[in-house]
């Protein structure tokens, strides 16, 4: 892309999202551009003159989804106020037959018809400062934080002085947390994201990314001289979007992770920052945090084209079990404990 494109897509951004999420950045886009051969973005002119940009990756029958999907917790396009579009003749001039995404921010009326699925995405409002947002937590989450609060105090009693960082640079701290969120991944009986070539070699580029609006974070708590709990994200200059953590599960009974998140949620506020998003996903953790709810959601806009029959014979069965799934606590449940049975068969380990 060119910078006067860097810098419109920016300034189109401010006007039309509220959030700065750095996955709607083109920094991230580019990182993908450099490990997905399919990614691409549309420039959309008005009057001859750049009006928008739709950043997508294209597959086999011309088969598209949003840039970074996957991994990515923010998706969609990023159009002036003013531009009139026909989503399907979009698709037809990005020589697309359908456009899938899971993350789709609220905002986007050009797929927002389209969507099948409406997701919470817990965040945390700080831009009245930690002490303001902790002053919260003693309200809605009084246990949780005295809790925590306590086996931060045990943690450095009993391994080592705790020491955080909230933007550490050592490499070698980023293979420990990958290492780390590998192994969850198994154990829970998930699919291991950083046995993929392409988000194992996105993570570290985005690590050594430091614009304004796409800066990689890797956020790390030390007991002693040990790392005992890590976060890798992404923030803008006000949004840190909470992506990577993980802990080492020597000291599982400290709850390092929940220790983690409170000295990072202080620090970004320090830091500017006025909102933390802990994504797409149920998690006590989060409902513990968080301020409030943004929605996401999951769908896919289709053409009629072979490549969109395709699409949806292989997604939409699957989309509609999984939301039958969800809808019921009961089968959620089960689901949860069957992937865990998963999770020890792969790693016996307690």
């Amino acid at each position: 892309m060119r910078p006067t494109d860097v810098e419109l897509w920016g300034e189109l951004r401010a006007r039309t999202a509220p959030v700065a999420n750095p996955f709607m950045s083109p920094e991230f886009c580019q990182a993908v551009g450099r490990v997905r051969p399919g990614a691409r973005v549309a420039v959309v002119r008005q009057d001859g003159e750049p009006a928008g940009f739709f950043p997508f990756e294209r597959g086999r029958w011309s088969r598209g989804r949003a840039i970074g999907l996957g991994v990515s917790d923010s998706q969609g396009a990023v159009l002036h106020p003013d531009l009139h579009l026909d989503p399907h003749e979009l698709l037809r001039a990005s020589s697309l037959s359908v456009w899938e995404f899971n993350h789709l921010e609220s905002g986007q009326d050009l797929f927002l018809p389209f969507a099948t699925g409406r997701f919470a995405s817990p965040v945390i409002d700080v831009p009245g400062g930690y002490t303001h947002y902790e002053n919260l937590l003693r309200t809605g989450s009084r246990k949780f934080l005295k809790t925590t609060l306590a086996q931060d105090r045990r943690l450095g009693r009993h391994v080592g002085p705790l020491k955080f960082v909230f933007d550490e640079r050592n490499p070698a701290a980023l293979r420990t947390l990958m290492a780390w969120k590998s192994a969850q991944y198994r154990r829970t009986g998930r699919r291991d994201r950083f046995a993929q070539t392409w988000i194992n070699n996105l993570v570290r580029i985005l690590a050594d990314t430091t614009e304004p609006a796409c800066t990689g974070v890797l956020s790390v708590l030390y007991a002693g001289d040990r790392p005992v709990a890590a976060h890798f994200g992404l923030r803008s200059r006000t949004v840190l979007s909470c992506w990577f953590p993980a802990y080492d599960r020597n000291f599982a009974k400290f709850s390092p992770g929940l220790v983690l998140h409170l000295r990072m949620i202080e620090a970004a506020a320090a830091a500017g920052i006025e909102m933390l998003d802990l994504g797409r996903g149920d998690a006590a953790y989060k409902d513990s945090l968080k301020t409030r709810e943004l929605m996401v959601h999951e769908g896919a806009l289709l053409r009629p084209r072979p490549g969109a029959a395709v699409h949806w014979l292989s997604r939409e069965p699957s989309r509609a079990v999984r939301r039958f799934v969800r809808e019921r606590p009961q089968l959620k449940a089960a689901a949860v404990r069957t992937l865990e049975t998963i999770g020890k068969m792969r790693d016996p380990r307690p």
